[in-house]
């Protein structure tokens, strides 16, 4: 393979790591989100703190993914952004939502407050169920046959629960008292439709999508690919073991209920991009007939190479600096 060949697997990848790490890192915040109607003024107060050095910053990997896409791959781009006009337009009112609604909460006058917070509540579920239809819209190759329409219904529906799993693990290591139990409650109640969802998920997509049902279950690739599934399973396990014995999370592991959370959207992540291979589009356009022309590619990569350590280097900072237990929120 030449480097022109392997350039547009490299922005492949590039833009797989910014979707896959936006998912995680916006995931809880935007599960923090959908939690919030049930804690109490304080403790609404405590996990908007957790989440307000990280969630504008988490959401620039969303920038990069959907940035590398325009470069990269301008033939995908035009079918993916055509096809999902309509649930990526709502998503991006839903992070309008949330982003008006993070800074007015704090600054109107006290009667103002529920109306903000349920904003950004609306805000955070908006955009959760977009980004499911978009996600199951992507994995039958934008097909409009009702059982696929089922599908994205499904997966739309069921993202939200994976948001708010991911986010319990997110208030659990970053809150203390009453919240992190109310936290170890709302995992407990969230694991149980996030194991639905991803049978439901794992089930049906092979159903809907044949070539993909080719790729998974045939001999003997279907024992080479048995480690994706069975250790989402070992992680799976280890939440509800996590979730189901407050002892753990006293002793101080409560940090694998989010580690492990992110560990089954990691699998996920990848057996997706295997099933979706060679194809940025299913059924549509490979990696190479989508991408752009070689000259074009190198001089990206330029920019990839300063961009992206930049972005990581931040983020990993940002977390550093503002680890610990987050407090009630205060601008005084």
């Amino acid at each position: 393979m030449t480097f022109d060949e392997f350039l547009p697997l490299l922005f492949m990848a590039v833009m797989g790591l910014a979707m896959l790490i936006y998912v995680v890192l916006d995931g809880y915040d935007l599960g923090v989100g959908m939690l919030l109607p049930f804690a109490s003024d304080a403790e609404k107060d405590t996990m908007i703190n957790s989440i307000g050095p990280f969630w504008d910053a988490n959401e620039t990997w969303l920038v990069l993914g959907v940035g590398v896409l325009l470069v990269a791959f301008p033939k995908a781009h035009g079918v993916v952004l055509t096809a999902l006009y309509l649930p990526a337009t709502l998503m991006l009112v839903g992070l309008v939502l949330r982003g008006v609604a993070f800074d007015f909460r704090v600054k109107v006058d006290t009667a103002y407050k529920p109306l903000w917070n349920r904003i950004f509540t609306s805000g955070s579920l908006l955009t959760s169920v977009c980004q499911g239809w978009m996600l199951g819209s992507y994995i039958t190759g934008f097909s409009h046959h009702w059982s696929q329409i089922v599908f994205n219904l499904g997966v739309a529906f069921t993202l939200p629960f994976a948001y708010a799993l991911l986010a319990s693990g997110w208030l659990i290591m970053k809150t203390d008292g009453e919240l992190m139990d109310k936290a170890c409650r709302w995992g407990r109640i969230s694991f149980w439709p996030m194991l639905a969802a991803i049978a439901f998920i794992s089930a049906i997509t092979p159903l809907v999508v044949p070539q993909i049902f080719q790729k998974w279950f045939t001999f003997p690739t279907l024992f080479a690919l048995a480690p994706i599934p069975l250790a989402t399973m070992l992680c799976l396990w280890g939440i509800h073991h996590v979730l189901s014995r407050p002892r753990v999370i006293q002793a101080g592991y409560g940090w694998l209920v989010f580690g492990l959370t992110a560990g089954v959207m990691t699998l996920s992540f990848l057996g997706l991009a295997y099933s979706q291979f060679p194809y940025v589009v299913l059924n549509q356009l490979t990696v190479w007939e989508a991408a752009a022309a070689p000259g074009s590619l190198k001089i990206i990569l330029v920019g990839v190479v300063l961009t992206l350590p930049a972005i990581l280097g931040y983020t990993a900072f940002s977390y550093k600096v503002f680890w610990g237990k987050a407090k009630e929120l205060s601008y005084q």
